[in-house]
């Protein structure tokens, strides 16, 4: 039988460590038996998991023998402990598979059993991610990577979605669907988690000189603007008025505006019923071909795919 083990480490965040824990231990193969052998192992027998503390059955041995190991995410974690990583090491080592929950990339970075490779994390960590790890190549946009050996996956629920790909990998699709059925979960989503990102425009200075041409841009967004158009709005040359966006804004000013329809778009998506056509031409897009595709590279998913996620009720 495959045996999962999930490595509970101070502070380790209850959802992440729960998620693999519920779904590994209520897989059934066709014939009812258990898909998993199932330990939750730490690198000391109580651990600190914030809201309560835990008492683990198994210490850091029981990473020995294990197919699979399982990396929760912490809240804190400053440094992780020589032995567990030498733990992890040796594990990889002798083949065992690793995969990480939101935070719990950034333990399975410190073995460097990363580096060279691409992985994700939860979108907030992704900048310190790949900061403290420049040898990884991370991608804040999907909701897990699977490298073979080594897989990662963004925060929270998408720890669901890695644990029914692993499953799907071990037995097959008919298992891995029983799976998300028990978890009142599809087996694959549409899009990654650049759908639940926020994506606010880079606050600009108050008393900048480009305030007031912000706030016209978002005042006149649904209109055809012209980079000449913006410009003379603004009293400047094409070429200030780039610079200036790019100094205080990080984009160009049809960057800058483009996002700024997705964003209402975003808006009219989840809180109205007017149809994506519509709502393309009411944010300013010229055909509805580009709007889905501006929406889809920013957000993640279609507009059709962001409003069945999104939509509530219309006030």
């Amino acid at each position: 039988m495959h045996t999962v083990a999930v490595l509970a480490l101070d502070k380790v965040v209850p959802f992440d460590l729960a998620t693999p824990i519920e779904v590994f231990t209520r897989t059934r193969l066709p014939d009812g038996r258990p898909a998993y052998r199932l330990r939750v192992c730490g690198a000391a027998p109580s651990v600190d998991a914030g809201a309560f503390t835990l008492q683990v059955p198994w210490g850091l041995d029981g990473l020995s023998g294990a197919d699979t190991i399982i990396l929760p995410g912490c809240a804190e974690l400053t440094e992780v402990p020589r032995e567990v990583l030498d733990a992890l090491r040796d594990a990889a080592a002798r083949g065992a598979r690793l995969a990480s929950i939101c935070s719990g990339a950034f333990v399975l970075a410190a073995t460097g059993l990363l580096d060279g490779r691409r992985a994700t994390t939860h979108w907030a960590g992704a900048a310190a991610l790949a900061a403290r790890h420049p040898a990884i190549e991370v991608d804040p946009d999907v909701l897990y990577v699977d490298n073979g050996q080594f897989l990662t996956s963004a925060g929270a629920a998408a720890g669901l979605d890695l644990c029914l790909h692993l499953i799907r990998r071990d037995h097959g699709s008919a298992v891995a669907a029983d799976a998300a059925r028990l978890s009142v979960m599809p087996l694959e989503r549409e899009g990654g988690q650049a759908q639940f990102i926020v994506h606010d425009q880079p606050p600009v200075p108050r008393g900048s000189a480009l305030e007031p041409v912000l706030s016209w841009l978002e005042d006149n967004r649904a209109k055809e603007l012209t980079l000449e158009d913006v410009a003379a709005y603004a009293g400047m040359s094409t070429r200030t008025l780039n610079r200036r966006f790019r100094e205080q804004t990080g984009s160009t000013p049809l960057q800058w505006l483009l996002r700024a329809r997705v964003r209402q778009a975003q808006y009219l998506l989840e809180t109205t019923d007017r149809p994506v056509d519509l709502v393309a031409t009411e944010v300013g897009f010229g055909s509805v071909t580009a709007f889905r595709e501006r929406f889809k590279r920013v957000v993640g998913t279609s507009p059709h795919g962001y409003r069945a996620a999104f939509r509530r009720t219309a006030p």
